[in-house]
């Protein structure tokens, strides 16, 4: 139940205001002054005040003052008469949620109150989650501790105390993005929003629209005005991922509004302040992008106040067991299955794999992983016959120097390193068993006869079970 406080120096209002707001199902508290009010919030949680504009000693303009230092999140409501109309507009532009008119009906006032509570249960909710996501990407939660990931740690920690430009680069995949809100989140800025435009994904002819936004009628279909994400992001964030695939002709514009802090939507030949702090990031070389002539080097200079280079996972392997089982965890979780576990031999295998598509191969891999074989011990052959092309990067998987782990199933085991061989090997082949048999050093009639064995099932010439 929501509690509310009411301010008033006349008594019989205060009577009729208590009574009106239990019959709306909320709990009502009283003071008759500025003093009192101050005195029930540090005794109660309150979740709304009404109070009155003009009270004795301190008014109802000095209440809301106190109470903004005390707690900016808490709505005050003023209540005043047609008299004092004006200094009830003024009292908004300082802080107040919404003014009534006395004498005011019940209709009016409960309609005003679930307005403001609604206000309160929605900020409130989003504080919550500000401070979640604080805490999620927070960097001491990066996964990893290798040297290169302990220096990301690092820069991290330095750049959001500040509100300097960052750019962050690496292969796709590395978690750029993750890094973004781990510095806007970890920053002065973390209560305002984080706003995301992927540059790659958005086509040139709304681009522009999408940042600056527009005014109804700039052009073919803007029936109304839009706002564009710069003005969304104002006070906070903007990420601009793979900024390198920007057009040039916007990428000028970029630059203006980062150097005025400005934007001038499309349509419009007003320009609005803004107070955004640029994330960029890319996969690309922009000095190789300069030297072609694709990229501005002014702009260049104006995002690379503060580079972050991710490495990408085949330059941190000792990190991918504990990201392995992290995402195995995480799974697991998820679906409502036991986590995968992984031999030695299955590790060696994963830390010496390339991952080209870096921390999310790897997640994605686990997850099919976990879901066909929830509680299952990964080996090199489930390796193999699971994930896309998993190849050592250094050595092949056998060369692996390991112990076998004891006891084990043999016939199982070399049942399962046959059939995924025989796989390879017809998928090599495109499906044809000659081919196949061939690649293998065995005759027709032995792969015909593994096959059947196995119970290997050829449905066409790339698809094989």
């Amino acid at each position: 139940m929501h509690t509310i406080l009411v301010v008033d120096d006349e008594v019989k209002l205060l009577e009729v205001l208590s009574v009106a707001l239990e019959n709306m199902g909320y709990r009502p508290v009283t003071a008759a002054s500025a003093e009192e009010a101050l005195e029930a919030l540090n005794e109660r949680e309150i979740h709304l005040i009404l109070s009155d504009l003009r009270l004795p000693g301190l008014n109802g303009r000095n209440l809301l003052e106190k109470i903004k230092t005390l707690n900016p999140a808490l709505p005050v409501v003023i209540m005043t008469a047609y008299a004092s109309l004006k200094d009830a507009v003024e009292i908004i532009k300082e802080g107040a949620f919404d003014y009534i008119v006395k004498p005011f009906d019940l209709s009016a006032l409960e309609a005003t109150v679930t307005s403001a509570l609604r206000f309160h249960t929605v900020s409130a909710d989003n504080r919550q989650m500000r401070k979640t996501l604080g805490k999620t990407f927070s960097s001491e939660n990066f996964i990893g501790q290798s040297p290169a990931i302990q220096a990301v740690r690092r820069s991290i920690g330095e750049v959001s105390a500040s509100s300097a430009n960052v750019l962050i680069t690496g292969e796709s995949g590395t978690g750029k993005e993750v890094i973004a809100k781990a510095i806007h989140y970890g920053g002065s800025r973390a209560s305002a929003p984080f706003v995301t435009v992927n540059c790659a994904a958005i086509p040139e002819t709304l681009l522009e629209s999408e940042l600056f936004g527009h005014v109804k009628g700039a052009f073919t279909g803007a029936t109304s005005t839009r706002q564009g994400r710069f003005a969304q992001a104002d006070t906070g964030s903007l990420f601009l991922d793979e900024i390198g695939d920007m057009p040039l002709a916007l990428q000028a514009k970029i630059l203006r509004c980062i150097q005025e802090k400005t934007v001038e939507p499309v349509g419009s030949h007003a320009a609005h302040k803004v107070d955004v702090r640029i994330i960029a990031a890319t996969n690309q070389d922009l000095a190789a992008a300069i030297g072609r002539g694709n990229f501005r080097q002014d702009l260049y200079y104006r995002l690379n106040v503060y580079p972050i280079a991710l490495p990408s996972l085949r330059e941190r392997p000792e990190d991918i067991p504990l990201l392995a089982e992290h995402f195995a965890e995480k799974t697991a979780a998820e679906i409502g299955r036991p986590p995968i576990t992984f031999t030695p031999e299955a590790m060696w295998v994963m830390r010496e794999y390339s991952w080209p598509g870096n921390i999310r191969e790897l997640e994605n891999c686990v997850e099919r992983l976990s879901i066909i074989m929830p509680g299952g011990q990964v080996t090199p052959e489930t390796l193999a016959a699971c994930s896309i092309s998993c190849t050592p990067k250094k050595a092949d998987a056998h060369l692996a120097p390991h112990r076998t782990i004891f006891p084990l199933a043999l016939d199982r085991r070399l049942e399962e390193f046959e059939r995924n061989l025989i796989l390879q090997a017809l998928e090599e082949a495109g499906g044809v068993q000659i081919k196949a048999a061939e690649l293998l050093g065995i005759s027709e009639r032995s792969i015909w006869h593994r096959v059947k064995k196995l119970g290997i099932a050829i449905l066409n010439k790339k698809e094989f079970v």
